[in-house]
């Protein structure tokens, strides 16, 4: 099978690189987490680059790409440590594009491929533990269509966005629903997370709500597992550049008058890094290769992708903070950055705990199949 890039996808990956380099520089972001963790300015430069337009319909004005292009921009974010979701543009773009309908296609996709409307995923639940048919929501018919009542927690930017995708419950089954932010009834509760980016609990209260689809859980696995290909994507990025950071840093580090890059022992743990990145950015392809796949197959595809990243990610952070020393955690160091947005995206879209369970529910169910 080739794995080779396209031309074009290795431009894109070549523009989006020089971006974060030149125009995402660490002083950048430090300044976007004092604000609050959230810079409108860096997701319109996102949207002047085509990122929020790139898997939205060209019949909606967006570039049309697939999830490998995808890969390739969440990848290279990733490096920077971009605190601005652009993973949510292309869930938003997911779900409404396959599931939503004409009119409410022509109202939302132009908006999010443009970048005027930031639409986010507001799914959590503090009792579902990250299970997708744990909804306590509720939603009911009203003069404008719908009305829905909810608690969503660790919503992205969400006191930013514009509009959220919202579950709920509407006759028995989850639906999906979307519901602005200046609509009456919604309520935000801000704050930065531990990787300094930043989320909101939302309240809902009889909220106007347009309907997207009644087949709600199979548009939110949707939503999600869009999610977890990008967040897999993203932490390739993060730890490629982790091990970088690690390996420029050993070389520049003396002990006892020679550099610590010249320890066998520590060359070992750097290679042992090195082996986990590549097994993960494996299963980051594998992720997004699987996303058009029928859904059973691609849920599946998705766990494993999150338990072999998971471990990864795991590994290949505490590592680069031992090779370190005492400056692999402290706040002035680029490098315990880089740290805390790898053990955030381990929990990102369900833990590694979480997806192993489903990786064994899954084997399982087949080995009762054929026996």
């Amino acid at each position: 099978m080739d794995f080779d890039f396209s031309d074009d996808q290795e431009q894109l990956r070549d523009a989006v690189r020089k971006w974060v380099d030149k125009g995402y520089t660490f002083e950048r972001r430090r300044a976007a987490v004092a604000a609050g963790g959230f810079d409108r300015a860096a997701w319109g430069e996102l949207a002047e680059l085509g990122l929020t337009a790139l898997t939205v319909p060209e019949a909606h004005d967006g570039m049309g790409q697939g999830a490998i292009d995808a890969m390739v921009v969440a990848e290279e974010l990733g490096r920077g440590m971009v605190l601005e979701p652009i993973a949510q543009a292309f869930i938003a773009s997911s779900v409404l594009s396959q599931y939503g309908a004409a009119d409410v296609q022509a109202a939302w996709l132009p908006r999010v491929a443009s970048g005027e409307a930031l639409v986010v995923l507001a799914y959590q639940e503090r009792k579902a533990r990250y299970r997708l048919d744990v909804c306590e929501a509720k939603a009911a018919p009203a003069q404008a269509g719908h009305a829905v009542t909810a608690t969503k927690s660790i919503v992205a930017a969400g006191d930013q966005a514009d509009a959220f995708i919202v579950p709920a419950q509407l006759d028995g089954k989850i639906a999906l629903f979307l519901v602005e932010r200046s609509a009456a009834g919604v309520t935000t509760r801000g704050y930065v997370t531990q990787d300094c980016s930043r989320a909101a609990e939302v309240q809902l209260a009889n909220a106007p709500a347009t309907l997207i689809t009644t087949d709600g859980l199979a548009a939110l696995e949707l939503a999600v597992d869009t999610g977890i290909a990008a967040t897999c994507a993203e932490a390739v990025g993060v730890m490629d550049k982790t091990v970088a950071l690690t390996v420029e840093y050993m070389n520049q580090r003396k002990q006892f008058g020679v550099f610590i890059a010249s320890f066998q022992a520590l060359r070992h743990r750097v290679a042992d890094m090195k082996m986990q990145l590549e097994l993960a950015r494996s299963m980051s392809y594998y992720a997004s290769l699987k996303l058009g796949a029928p859904a059973a197959e691609r849920r599946a595809a998705m766990a494993r992708a999150k338990v072999q990243l998971g471990q990864s990610m795991r590994f290949v952070g505490q590592q680069s903070v031992q090779l370190h020393g005492g400056i692999g955690v402290t706040d002035e160091y680029i490098g315990s950055h880089y740290f805390k947005k790898l053990t955030q995206l381990e929990t990102a879209f369900g833990d590694t705990l979480h997806h192993l369970g489903e990786v064994s529910a899954r084997m399982q169910d087949t080995a009762g199949v054929f026996a």
